[in-house]
């Protein structure tokens, strides 16, 4: 069956019988698919929209079928655009996410809004943290988008850390891979991992993001100075979406301890995230703050990958990505 390729049952029947009978018109296509002729001419319609019939070169106002192996490469190709279209739908909802996350922290702090608190401040955030451990019975989540890990904010962490894993608290967590870069913050991540907890690590992060218990979130108001304050989120509606999110980017991070594999393409999710922030149109240093590198490093992944494309501009190289279908899958 090909409608997994986009093709309704009534035009394979047809397209299987222009095969075996190529110069069959419409009334002998009824009699070999027993179809009505309406459906035999609305598959025709398709099978010519989808470029599987053509007119004929030969016959005024016949049609040829095309051979198979043209046929199934067209609707493989066509497939693949859907999907392509689909993944951008996707990211295009966890857009939104992420704007409905940022319309959230930019509430004024004298915001009756339900569902939401806003923290003032350092202070505010640390002792609203230190409630939410202190009650947390089942599930950490958080994202971290640090390019490393300060050892002073390692030192600070790991009893509170060790705490929570000795009450039996599952904790996940989600790191940028340019943590793997450095030394104390991968053998935190393993520390944390001979205690039970568990690290993964994305290309990119949309924020900084704490859940407790899949009730509570607490993001921060700007991903630019995180001791600003921050938001604490409690609405369903709003953890619903969040935990999504969350459990969305756990999926396809890549557990620490794996070595950086490669997509079908040969390039690396960091690679690949590049390529999308840039076709999305953020800058080197935006590119940068993203993947928690230096503008130097993005600039360099960035010459990299137009030298594999052959491209002379990034717009270039921006279409030839597409071409070579190094866009149709979003890290």
């Amino acid at each position: 069956m090909l409608t997994g390729l986009g093709l309704s049952t009534a035009a394979e029947s047809v397209y299987r019988a222009m095969l075996l009978h190529p110069d069959a018109g419409v009334a002998a296509l009824v009699d070999v698919t027993g179809d009505c002729e309406e459906t035999v001419r609305r598959a025709l319609d398709e099978l010519s929209e989808l470029a599987l019939v053509r007119g004929s070169l030969e016959d005024s106002g016949g049609v040829r079928v095309v051979s198979p192996d043209i046929g199934m490469e067209i609707l493989m190709a066509r497939r693949q655009a859907e999907l392509a279209a689909e993944q951008q739908r996707l990211e295009a909802s966890r857009a939104a996410a992420a704007q409905l996350i940022s319309e959230y922290a930019e509430l004024r702090p004298a915001s009756s809004h339900p569902g939401v608190e806003q923290l003032v401040g350092l202070d505010e955030v640390r002792d609203r943290l230190i409630t939410l451990t202190r009650d947390l019975e089942h599930e950490l989540m958080a994202f971290s988008p640090d390019s490393s890990l300060t050892e002073s904010a390692i030192a600070a962490s790991r009893p509170l850390n060790e705490q929570l894993l000795n009450r039996g608290v599952r904790m996940r967590t989600v790191y940028l891979d340019s943590v793997r870069n450095s030394r104390p913050s991968i053998e935190h991540a393993n520390w944390l991992a001979g205690l039970g907890g568990q690290v993964r690590t994305v290309a990119a992060l949309p924020t900084r993001m704490l859940i407790a218990d899949r009730r509570t979130a607490v993001i921060p108001v700007s991903s630019d100075d995180t001791a600003a304050g921050a938001v604490v989120l409690t609405g369903q509606g709003m953890l619903t979406a969040l935990c999504a999110l969350f459990e969305a980017t756990w999926a396809t991070a890549q557990p620490l301890a794996e070595a950086n594999v490669r997509d079908p393409h040969g390039l690396t999710a960091q690679q690949s995230a590049v390529l999308h922030l840039l076709a999305d149109g953020h800058t080197d240093e935006s590119v940068a703050k993203r993947l928690g590198v230096s503008p130097r490093t993005a600039r360099r992944i960035a010459g990299d990958l137009m030298e594999r494309l052959e491209a002379r501009s990034r717009f270039e190289a921006g279409v030839r990505a597409v071409r070579r279908g190094w866009l149709s899958v979003r890290p």
